[in-house]
């Protein structure tokens, strides 16, 4: 038991490689403000089909590294390196980050950190969308919208967070690991080789 809780400690490796992870996503971030203005046009809420783009840092992150911790880095990180570039949110952007990257944590540590198949990924979506929510709310970006129009803008961005920073990100993780750059994040455990039987 010891040696599998010393194996979900972050070592130097894990950060570093969510960091840069973190870094490609913030600069994604960052061009990614435009396109969202873009979608406006394209009926009430539309923009929040690609909200989702928002929170795949942490969602990506753990599936490539898949230790506690990676979801709320990556997103930090992520939106620290979108508010330098000059993020039109400011240094808001940063609670964003914190939160939505524990959104996507409490799903994660509710499977103890043991699954990280399509289900978990996108039920982490859900939970960085729900926390973005509540800020939208706090910030009072939605809180005079009608039930009718509050109802559309969650669900739209249920919907697109479940697709790109559930299903999206899972899928890019695992076509990453295809290529078999991610062989040296994680050894090869028992079952690997009992799976080679």
């Amino acid at each position: 038991m010891a040696a599998i809780a010393g194996n979900k400690r972050l070592k130097l490796t894990d950060i570093l490689v969510t960091i840069v992870i973190a870094v490609v996503f913030g600069v994604i971030y960052k061009i990614w403000g435009p396109t969202y203005d873009l979608m406006k046009p394209f009926g009430v809420h539309a923009e929040q089909m690609i909200y989702g783009m928002w929170f795949m840092a942490g969602t990506f992150a753990f599936v490539i590294i898949r230790k506690p911790g990676v979801a709320i880095l990556a997103e930090v990180a992520a939106s620290t390196v979108s508010a330098f570039l000059g993020s039109e949110w400011g240094m808001s952007t940063l609670v964003y980050g914190l939160l939505q990257g524990l959104g996507a944590e409490i799903f994660f540590a509710a499977f103890l950190y043991r699954k990280t198949n399509l289900f978990v990924t996108c039920l982490a979506a859900v939970g960085a969308a729900a926390a973005s929510l509540l800020l939208d709310y706090q910030y009072g970006y939605i809180d005079s919208l009608s039930a009718w129009n509050y109802t559309l803008f969650i669900g739209f961005r249920f919907i697109g967070s479940i697709l790109i920073a559930g299903v999206f990100a899972y899928y890019l993780a695992k076509a990453l690991e295809l290529t078999g750059v991610t062989r040296s994040l994680r050894p090869v455990s028992k079952q690997d080789y009992e799976a080679l039987d």
